[in-house]
């Protein structure tokens, strides 16, 4: 059974999806009638959907629970993709079903360390649950800056990505790195929605950014594991990226995400002038770990 957070969420997905797409889109005539809203109306959702329009206008007010083969038809007339159907079935109301347990507390797996421990010249960071870095090597401070002098609470590669000056001017295309760093956690709220710590950052960054709060209410999820990253380091210049992420198989929820550069490139020369200073440079940090 969900709970009540949990049918309030699957609306409001519902709506903001329904804003994203137009009749053309979903194979239904367009008219020339005004529309009061964006994208999709209930009415129109209802029909791809063959269900009433008073059982849809309850699903998106939260009063009625879907069943399974609703939730197919619904993925289907959405037109929603691998990434937007698994938010919307934890949605639906697995969460509740599970047993509730105390949270275990985040500990960097022994061989992420060493993984870290071999990545000299290659910035590097492992992130936990809600983005949390629960470690680091000395590149990746360098790239970004100093972990170490930061509260251990306060090292979460979104939180920084907002409220981190330093971070957030790294970022040459700012908007869509946040963007995209939102739809990952707006993925992984759903496998544990009730998750107090996730609630904090959620409430601190809606207050201290509007973009946070727009994009948040888009519903948007993303499973992405790589792309590429575009930056302006305040000593090195202009570097470009490949960022790729690498999810640990025991469950822990850790993942290492990597930094590299093309060989023979001014990134790739700029990346070696900036992992090649020393521990004790102001921009060089030694490897770091969380425990919390």
């Amino acid at each position: 059974m969900t709970s009540d957070s949990d049918a309030r969420a699957l609306g409001a997905f519902l709506k903001a999806r329904r804003a994203q797409l137009t009749p053309g889109e979903c194979g239904l005539a367009e008219t020339d009638l005004a529309r009061r809203v964006a994208g999709l109306r209930r009415e129109e959702v209802a029909q791809l959907a063959a269900i009433s329009v008073d059982y849809y206008t309850r699903l998106e007010q939260g009063r009625v629970r879907a069943s399974v083969p609703v939730l197919t038809t619904l993925a289907r007339a959405l037109r929603l993709d691998d990434d937007q159907q698994r938010y919307l079935y934890e949605l639906a109301g697995r969460s509740d079903a599970r047993p509730r347990r105390r949270r275990p507390v985040q500990r960097l797996r022994p061989a992420m360390r060493r993984l870290l421990d071999q990545l000299t010249v290659t910035p590097a960071l492992v992130l936990g649950k809600r983005l949390d870095i629960l470690a680091w090597n000395p590149a990746a401070a360098a790239l970004y800056t100093d972990f170490s002098a930061l509260p251990a609470d306060r090292r979460n590669y979104l939180r920084l990505v907002f409220t981190h000056p330093t971070v957030r001017q790294l970022h040459q295309d700012w908007a869509h790195d946040a963007r995209e760093a939102v739809a990952a956690l707006r993925l992984e709220a759903a496998a544990d929605a009730d998750d107090p710590e996730l609630a904090t950052l959620v409430g601190e960054l809606s207050l201290q950014d509007p973009d946070f709060r727009t994009w948040w209410a888009e519903h948007r999820v993303s499973s992405a594991s790589y792309g590429t990253k575009h930056y302006r380091h305040h000593l090195v210049g202009d570097l470009t990226l490949d960022c790729d992420t690498w999810a640990g198989s025991d469950g822990s929820g850790q993942r290492l995400m990597i930094l590299t550069a093309e060989p023979g490139t001014p990134s790739h020369d700029a990346l070696r002038i900036l992992t090649s200073w020393p521990a004790g440079h102001p921009d060089a940090d030694r490897s770091q770990d969380l425990t919390r």
